[in-house]
């Protein structure tokens, strides 16, 4: 059998430049802080993925991307660390090859909805891939006691399975993973959680028990579809943002 390729091949300037301006993007609407990371599928290889080297978010730039094979083995490190989560990503471009990008971040107002009985709810248009449902990731229901980290490929396919056509997922006392079939739309939809969740801790305290007038699911799905192009339009404003302080 044929050895694959070390790497899938030269990256454009623009598409590293755009991945690390994701990182930074995030941090600077609070979705990570010094812990979380965004990868993208590499559009030449779909067998492989990009993603920073282990270091915070808001400090990346288009030299610290790594290539990876979808086992998360880095080809191209050349003696820069990996993320000991990158598992989260491989897993889930195995498991879903219509996924572009991925972000797992540890976003605070999002970390509640995985410790309680209370399921995430659409609380407005532009949350509204969240009307479609966010299961919950328990690592010990598969794994007992851990160091709560998916640290592996197997932990890596259990969160993927649990995942499964959705496009949110919590991790009980952990964190969140967002994706999309884009960098931008998987951006937007981890921004965006964090702001849906923030809201509906609102409306929860301001209604004391009232029903929420939340999305449905066809709201959901109605009001998703403009958000693939109107997303732009936030990705844009964020892109220039971050930009405006760096020379890539």
């Amino acid at each position: 059998m044929a050895q694959a390729p070390q790497t899938g091949g030269p990256v454009a300037p623009a598409i590293l430049a755009d991945l690390a301006a994701a990182s930074r993007v995030l941090a600077a609407q609070d979705v990570v802080d010094g812990f979380g990371h965004v990868s993208m599928r590499l559009p030449s290889a779909p067998d492989r993925y990009l993603m920073a080297r282990s270091i915070a978010p808001a400090l990346v730039t288009p030299d610290d991307i790594i290539e990876y094979d979808l086992d998360s083995n880095p080809r191209n490190a050349d003696g820069r660390s990996s993320f000991l989560e990158r598992f989260i990503h491989g897993e889930i471009y195995k498991a879903r090859p219509d996924i572009r990008s991925v972000v797992h971040s540890h976003s605070p107002s999002v970390i509640p909805f995985g410790l309680v009985g209370v399921p995430m709810q659409a609380m407005f248009h532009n949350a509204a891939f969240i009307a479609a449902g966010v299961p919950v990731f328990d690592i010990r229901e598969k794994f007992g006691a851990t160091d709560m980290l998916v640290g592996n490929g197997v932990k890596g396919v259990a969160l993927a399975e649990i995942m499964g056509k959705k496009d949110v997922v919590l991790m009980r006392a952990h964190g969140s993973v967002a994706c999309g079939r884009t960098l931008q739309a998987a951006v937007f939809r981890a921004v965006y959680t964090e702001v849906n969740a923030r809201i509906q801790h609102w409306t929860v305290a301001l209604g004391r028990g009232a029903p929420m007038a939340s999305l449905d699911d066809e709201e959901g799905r109605l009001a998703d579809v403009p958000n693939q192009t109107a997303g732009m339009r936030a990705w844009d404003l964020w892109r220039s943002q971050v930009r405006s302080a760096v020379n890539w």
